[in-house]
């Protein structure tokens, strides 16, 4: 338990109180705050941490916040930008956002009994002293175009005017773009191995999903709710996901064997504001829960044979107008006839053509790659629905973009990205996926398209051409995409799905033209571009070498043949006997031929990453049958 008074610690300091004055006072009136810290992130998504004492950032803020603090380009993940000869870098604090206080649990300050805080400030990361570089830098200035760009597609197509709840763009005095998060992760009990059986059972009954929590994982999450209260993120709540099995009451009156999944979710802000949030969430999530001697883990599939933890991401955009109100210009006058605005249109139809090169930013780790496979709730096709009709909104689970939608309540229209996982790059994602939306929104405004002609575009057949969707490809589907059609059938007008990072990664070489709308306005460019192609690249090969390939090996040495010569009858020989030739192939060379794993670490030593991947793929295909020969073998006792 948590054994501080919250009610007297620091939690935020606002984006409107960051006067040099009234951050002095602050901090002053809170000596528990013992340093400071500026926050960048590079194209990886990895953030900087390190402590300033306060003293020193109160002995000159200004100089401070103006200028920040240096580094080099070892210590961030910013490859053929931040080089060896030119390693410069400036962290320099952004005031225009909030700041979070990093509490240390295990740490009470002496003089004030609370937790030794670190004020965490998000940053710009900047290159030789001009080149403004890293996620949020792309996150912002993709945003700053968004508002600009769709402001100026509105004036100059008046005709938009007639399907949304305001007259002119005279009315409008801002675009505002929200987005929001939805954080799954999962906890256990530290070295407790995941019963796969146990599990897989567990999620076929739904035994886990939105049941009560109880013993040290119920006190971690409403310590965790109460205490994001206190920070400001306006929780709206937080749940059990599909995931998990009972935990155990132990003789020792604890609870062990903890595995379970949760979910927590929170308010919409604006997206630089939104991905800020979910850091530091993260942090907060992870800290409370390892105080109750919980493990967090945030990878997209941690255990193979359950579903994995996603972060479903919701995207919206609104006009404020000059008479106070808000109005959703994803929204259509005419709710009970039509889905979307053409803005609405637009933007999914830019969303769903273009998420070829999304992708890449979406799921860029091999964990992530194995969470997106049929059978697992997660999204494996480039397809929406809408609905029915319009006066039915669509709750179809099984696609990769949502339409979000209350007939009643115009402004809760938004769309819902069910492809990122927790260890996505936030600010990537979302730089990303409105550049696209931006793409069709400019496409579909500038050729006067109304919603009845944008529904036809979205419906079209395969081969079907269109204005702007590709002619062989299927967009919408109101069907269960999982069970209604066959693998043929999805690769065919979906699209096949990538099944490595390197695989993922070649979407930015297949389609250049894609690719470019990126660059637009030099939001991404070229360079920022081959930054994150490298840094993606080496992280999937470094891990797949120094992680991936030692952990197989490892089960496979724990594969070992259970019945004697004496009790082993025909089916026990027959079935160790298959085991015993997938062992030998993914993991033993032999002087005629080296065995699978051997062949991935050579080909990535000589960086050919095609054969590695095309191996990676082999693997676990083998990997997988040899599970599942295993198990049957294993069973067969008395």
């Amino acid at each position: 338990m948590l054994d501080y008074d919250l009610d007297k610690m620091l939690y935020t300091l606002p984006a409107d109180q960051h006067g040099i004055n009234e951050i002095q006072n602050v901090l002053s009136a809170h000596p528990e705050v013992k340093f400071v810290s500026v926050v960048g992130i590079d194209v990886g998504g990895n953030d900087t941490d390190e402590k300033i004492p306060v003293e020193e950032f109160l002995k000159d803020t200004e100089h401070f916040l103006a200028c920040g603090v240096q580094t080099d380009g070892s210590s961030v993940v910013l490859p053929r930008i931040a080089n060896l000869n030119n390693a410069k870098v400036d962290i320099i604090p952004d005031t225009t956002v909030n700041w979070f206080v990093d509490h240390n649990f295990n740490y009470p300050d002496p003089e004030t009994g609370l937790p030794v805080g670190t004020l965490r400030i998000p940053s710009t990361l900047v290159h030789s002293d001009d080149e403004r570089v890293g996620s949020r830098v792309i996150l912002r200035d993709a945003i700053y175009n968004f508002k600009n760009d769709l402001m100026e597609l509105l004036q100059n197509n008046p005709y938009v005017f007639e399907y949304l709840d305001v007259n002119s763009a005279d009315d409008i005095e801002e675009i505002c773009v929200t987005a929001a998060t939805e954080l799954e992760f999962w906890v256990k009990t530290p070295d407790d191995d995941a019963d796969r059986e146990q599990l897989s059972t567990a999620q076929m009954l739904k035994e886990q999903y939105w049941k009560r929590t109880t013993g040290p994982v119920r006190t971690a999450l409403e310590e965790v709710l109460l205490v994001l209260q206190k920070y400001g993120f306006e929780v709206e709540m937080g749940h059990k996901e599909v995931g998990g099995v009972k935990a155990k009451l132990g003789n020792s009156g604890n609870y062990d064997h903890v595995m379970e999944q949760l979910e927590i979710d929170w308010k919409y802000s604006s997206p630089v504001q939104a991905a800020d949030n979910e850091n530091h969430i993260k942090y907060v999530v992870r800290d409370i829960f390892r105080t109750y001697g919980l493990e967090v883990t945030f990878l997209a599939k941690p255990i193979d044979v359950v579903a994995g933890s996603g972060e479903h991401t919701h995207m919206g955009v609104a006009a404020k107008l000059k008479d106070g109100r808000m109005i959703n210009l994803f929204s259509p006058s005419d709710r009970e006839h039509q889905f979307l605005s053409p803005v609405g249109f637009g933007a999914l139809m830019g969303l769903l053509k273009n998420y070829d090169v999304i992708n890449p930013f979406v799921s860029s780790t091999t964990d992530s790659i194995n969470r997106l496979k049929p059978g697992f709730e997660a999204p494996v096709c480039i397809v929406t629905s809408l609905g029915h009709d319009a006066g039915k909104p669509s709750r179809n689970r099984t696609v990769l973009v949502g339409l979000v939608r209350e007939v009643d309540n115009p402004m809760a229209t938004r769309f819902e990205l069910r492809s990122p996982n927790p260890r996505s790059n936030t600010y990537l994602v979302l730089a990303a996926s409105y550049m696209a939306m931006l793409d069709g929104i400019k496409e579909s405004l500038e050729q006067g398209k109304t919603p009845e002609d944008l529904e036809r575009s979205i419906s079209k057949a395969y081969g079907e051409p269109d204005f702007y969707l590709d002619t062989n490809r299927v967009y919408r589907s109101e069907k269960d995409v999982f069970d209604e059609y066959t693998q043929e059938e999805r690769d065919r007008y979906f699209g096949e799905v990538p099944r490595t990072v390197w695989e993922n990664l070649q979407a930015f070489d297949k389609y250049p033209e894609k690719l470019n709308i990126f660059k637009r306005d030099d939001v991404m460019t070229e360079a920022a571009l081959e930054s994150y192609r490298e840094a993606v690249l080496q992280q999937w090969a470094t891990e797949l070498q120094n992680r991936t390939v030692p952990e197989t090996m490892d089960l496979l040495r724990e594969c070992r043949r259970v019945h004697t010569d004496e009790e082993s009858v025909d089916y026990d020989r027959h079935y160790w006997g298959k085991c015993l030739r997938l062992r030998n192939e993914l993991g033993k060379n032999s002087l005629e031929e080296t065995c699978i794993l051997t062949r991935i670490i050579e080909a990535l030593k000589n960086k050919d990453y095609e054969q590695a991947s095309a191996l990676q793929i082999e693997m676990q295909e083998k990997f997988e049958e040899l599970v599942e020969l295993y198990t049957i073998d294993r069973k067969n006792l008395f």
